[in-house]
């Protein structure tokens, strides 16, 4: 069993993606985000799973496709803003070496937009975006390690930051310098 060596959490509109895929790059190992996972296996968009299977089966995907990540990815691992609603998740990430990233709604409007296809933001997304929050943000605490705001931060700031708050700068400066690709898995 290997762990990952940071796990990302936060909501979306967070830079979980962005600077994932650039602190993998300074560390010299892998990037895996688990909603590509579910999307690799559902053989569709997250979107049409809500549509089409309900969201229980999305998350029974997504606990699934969580705990595979855990056990053997030992890069850089995103998880899906509500990975941690999970019990048994917030369990797994216990004692893991996981960063929250924190941002507020009109950082993440700027972002990412509240039109795109996100499920659970589909009526009234300010609204919903607010209350999705009331519920997930100690839980976001709860599991983190590490909680970093990344509003108003450039996606290389956000990865000094967590590379300073997990202590892991020696790992960065030890890591041969990776070709400018991403490896998603």
């Amino acid at each position: 069993m290997t762990s990952p060596a940071v796990v990302l959490v936060g909501p979306p509109g967070a830079g979980k993606s962005t600077v994932g895929a650039l602190l993998a790059a300074r560390l010299g190992v892998g990037y895996r985000d688990t909603d590509a996972d579910i999307v690799a296996t559902a053989g569709k968009p997250i979107a049409e799973i809500f549509v089409d299977e309900g969201e229980p089966h999305f998350r029974e995907l997504e606990r699934t496709a969580v705990r595979a990540a855990l056990d053997s990815h030992p890069g850089v691992l995103s998880l899906g803003g509500g990975a941690i609603m999970d019990d048994g998740t917030r369990k797994l990430l216990s004692g893991l070496p996981v960063v929250f990233l924190d941002v507020q709604l009109a950082d993440a409007v700027k972002r990412v937009g509240l039109d795109a296809p996100r499920p659970l933001l589909a009526v009234n997304p300010r609204k919903q975006w607010r209350e999705l929050m009331e519920r997930r943000r100690p839980l976001y605490t709860e599991v983190a390690r590490a909680v970093i705001d990344t509003g108003e931060r450039t996606p290389e700031d956000v990865v000094e930051t967590i590379l300073d708050a997990l202590e892991l700068r020696q790992s960065a400066a030890n890591a041969p310098r990776p070709a400018h690709r991403e490896e998603q898995a």
